[in-house]
């Protein structure tokens, strides 16, 4: 890929891609990092001024308005080759809630950042993704050279591998992306991007906690080992970063 948009790059996974995607012996042309605040993105500061391929974009995602700073900025960087990925990374998570601690906040501030920040985003990102998949030679082929959003989602978002309960705003806000992933790949398979969702596995970040079995490294290099072997036939799945098709 030439040119890929990441969300979320202050930490964690979107920081852990970043630093992969620059080591890469085709690094892509544009690295595009999104984070709310660069003052508290030192790494990622840090990592753009010593790659001139990577972009920082500094903007709160719950702010939808302000989407037009981000389309401006890569639209100056990649041209007329539009944009290869969009991955839409970021994301919230409360703690374990059971049914009767739950709070409205935690609801709608995880539907809001999970699920419509991410649908959003791809409506506003999708002409740079069409030109993009226009310009790619053949037309049969889908993947992530031509034109792809990947949608950062968790198995806590399967309804069939719901076993614990729990979590009422990441796993509705996550089933929710789903199915939102799902009816974009019926939607722009006519446009020939590629849309599908990922899950990272239990990662030791923020938001996974000590206790998850998997560093950030070994995460983020299965996924980018994915990256490169989606094709059309991959376009709707819920994929694990080993490549395991995983249940809605």
């Amino acid at each position: 890929m030439k040119s890929i948009l990441i969300t979320g790059c202050n930490r964690g996974l979107g920081l852990g891609l970043v630093k992969h995607l620059v080591k890469t012996l085709q690094p892509p042309e544009n690295i595009f990092a999104t984070c709310r605040n660069v003052n508290k993105a030192r790494e990622l500061t840090l990592l753009a001024e010593k790659s001139k391929n990577v972009h920082i974009i500094e903007i709160d995602l719950a702010n939808t308005k302000d989407y037009d700073k981000i389309i401006k900025v890569v639209a100056e960087k990649v041209g007329n080759a539009g944009l290869n990925v969009l991955f839409n990374n970021a994301g919230i998570s409360s703690k374990f809630t059971r049914l009767g601690l739950v709070k409205e906040k935690q609801l709608t501030e995880a539907f809001f950042v999970n699920t419509v920040a991410p649908i959003l985003l791809t409506k506003a990102i999708l002409p740079l993704l069409k030109i993009s998949s226009n310009n790619f030679a053949d037309k049969s082929k889908m993947n992530v050279n031509r034109a792809a959003v990947i949608n950062m989602s968790s198995i806590l978002g399967s309804i069939a591998d719901n076993n614990e309960g729990g979590y009422y705003p990441y796993r509705c806000s996550k089933a929710a992306l789903n199915a939102a992933t799902k009816s974009m790949s019926i939607d722009l398979k006519g446009d020939g991007i590629l849309v599908t969702c990922l899950h990272p596995g239990w990662v030791r970040t923020d938001m996974g906690g000590t206790n998850a079995p998997m560093d950030v490294n070994t995460s983020v290099t299965n996924i980018l080992n994915i990256l490169n072997l989606l094709n059309e036939e991959h376009t709707g799945c819920f994929i694990q970063h080993d490549g395991k098709i995983l249940s809605w």
